[in-house]
């Protein structure tokens, strides 16, 4: 083997000026943000998760929680050490304990909680998919807007270090021109007409709960595209199940992105160029690793796996907050409404419509 053939770790020196960070990191040390309080609206897994990163990682802290069911929102509370509980959503934008709510509920109630939060002078991080629709998206950052307070989509890959680097990579033209984009999401779930996932009450679907995963990821590194093509298959509920879509941009490039319910797919992404292509090792939307093969035969590897990851969004917004800012650069207003269009686009073409829609 050639010594151009030998693959090389990725050093701070290969990376472009524009990239955040330091000889130790990609992206700021979590730890470095401000302090804010956190209010957790919604006590089920991904707001576990975030509340753990939070707790362990950033100097911030979780000052409250708040579920409709006090049993959960009590459980929750002890296994994360967060000092106070409410019972109902009202009581905990009302805390003065709480600088940002999380919204951490089904998509279909993010519009109603967001707007709560947001009529309570909080700061808001919404889970993703942001809402339903652009519509309600439109209706959240305009009240944000009104308000002045801080609104952002909990798209926690955009802050990831493996994405700082992979971003740089691909703006020095170090695989040439982007080609093709690909990625998918799918996770086995067995059907159950009351999940969440399955349930079209709840904005279930594969779409809007794993497909946002690529297609932000998509959106994020090639822009906004020009044309959308998809197609699915529904459940039984008449949410989709499985979606595969294509997203067309001026010039040529495409991404092909897929997602689904019923089977545990790879969750890799490949970004191929002119001049080489990106592997990016799956789970890509979470903290990991990446390979970038030049069409020489050359290769090196980067490797960003580091865990659990929402920290990096946690102390992204409490930075923002911090600074007097409203939104974040990395998944700003239009990014997200940019990113909901499309979703709206590739529902109307399956045939997925929710209750009260």
């Amino acid at each position: 083997m050639s010594d151009a053939a030998v693959p090389r770790a990725l050093t701070a020196h290969d990376l472009p000026a524009d990239v955040p960070g330091e000889l130790s990191g990609l992206v700021p040390d979590p730890r470095s943000a401000p302090t804010v309080r956190w209010g957790i609206l919604g006590a089920g897994g991904i707001a576990s998760s975030f509340a753990e990163a939070v707790r362990r990682h950033t100097q911030s802290r979780v000052a409250s929680v708040g579920s409709r069911d006090r049993v959960r929102a009590e459980r929750f509370a002890t296994s994360h050490g967060v000092p106070t509980t409410h019972e109902g959503y009202e009581a905990l934008v009302e805390d003065p304990q709480v600088d940002v709510v999380y919204v951490a509920t089904p998509h279909s109630h993010h519009h109603e909680h967001a707007l709560l939060a947001i009529h309570a002078g909080k700061h808001v991080l919404v889970e993703k998919a942001f809402t339903r629709n652009e519509a309600e998206a439109r209706e959240v950052l305009d009240a944000a807007r009104e308000a002045g307070v801080f609104v952002m989509e909990a798209m926690w890959t955009r802050f990831l270090p493996h994405v700082a680097a992979l971003r740089g990579v691909i703006a020095r033209g170090e695989i040439g021109d982007v080609v093709n984009l690909s990625a998918d999401h799918g996770q086995l779930f067995a059907f159950d007409p009351a999940h969440r996932l399955y349930a079209a009450e709840l904005a279930g679907g594969a779409l809007l709960d794993l497909g946002v995963y690529p297609v932000s990821f998509a959106h994020d590194l090639l822009g906004a595209p020009s044309s959308v093509t998809a197609v699915g298959a529904l459940t039984e509920t008449g949410v989709d199940g499985q979606v595969s879509i294509v997203l067309g941009y001026e010039g040529g490039a495409q991404a092909t992105l897929s997602t689904t319910l019923w089977s545990r797919t790879a969750t890799g992404a490949v970004i191929s160029g002119t001049a080489g292509r990106i592997e990016v090792e799956g789970a890509f939307y979470a903290p990991t690793s990446f390979r970038v093969v030049r069409n020489d035969g050359s290769s090196w590897f980067y490797d960003g796996f580091s865990g659990e990851g929402k920290q990096y969004q946690a102390a992204e917004v409490a930075r923002r907050v911090t600074a007097g800012e409203t939104q974040s650069p990395r998944m700003s207003w239009d990014g997200t409404l940019e990113v909901m269009r499309t979703l709206d686009e590739v529902r109307r073409q399956v045939g997925v419509v929710y209750p009260g829609e």
